[in-house]
């Protein structure tokens, strides 16, 4: 029971930057069906990242460091240059955001979710219980990340995509500052 408590701590820790993105994905006007997929998608990449970090993070991290802050940074703040854009864009023309971007975002709020699989072993044997548990809540993270941004939009409009936009870069920089 002790190693399961354990297991959410980490899996909440692990989701909260993928919250935070939610939020500001979610006032941008995204659809249902790819608030869904976007979710999905991340929640798979919490469930693969583990496993390659358990096999493949040793042998990596001695042949360079990854900086997954640095590609974090990067991404949120491309996102909200892109929302910045898209509120300027009239409304016929704006885009929904399309799978390389939804794999992309997925990939670097799953980065942190590699290292911690380096270390896994340490903390549980059950390996398959624990990426089940880091997918299922990234993936519930998500989704009520993007519901809650999504809400703020219906409310606040404008303001709400300016707020989760400028939300991104803050956290973008925050990320690139611990580089």
């Amino acid at each position: 029971m002790k190693e399961i408590i354990t297991l959410f701590i980490i899996a909440i820790a692990l989701s909260m930057d993928t919250f935070s993105l939610s939020l500001g994905i979610g006032t941008s006007n995204i659809t249902k069906k790819r608030m869904l997929i976007f979710s999905i998608i991340v929640g798979i990449m919490h469930f693969i990242m583990p496993i390659l970090g358990s096999l493949l993070g040793k042998k990596l991290v001695s042949f360079f460091t990854l900086k997954s802050d640095f590609l974090l940074g990067i991404i949120l703040i491309y996102l909200a240059i892109t929302m910045f854009i898209e509120l300027i864009k009239p409304e016929e023309q704006q885009k929904d955001m399309n799978l390389i971007n939804m794999f992309l975002l997925a990939l670097g709020v799953s980065i942190d979710s590699f290292s911690t699989g380096i270390g896994l072993p340490a903390i549980t044997s059950n390996m398959f219980l624990a990426v089940f548990i880091f997918s299922g809540v990234s993936f519930c993270f998500t989704y009520l990340g993007l519901l809650i941004g999504k809400y703020a939009n219906y409310l606040l409009g404008i303001y709400a995509t300016i707020f989760g936009a400028i939300l991104l870069i803050i956290i973008g920089l925050f990320h690139l500052c611990k580089f």
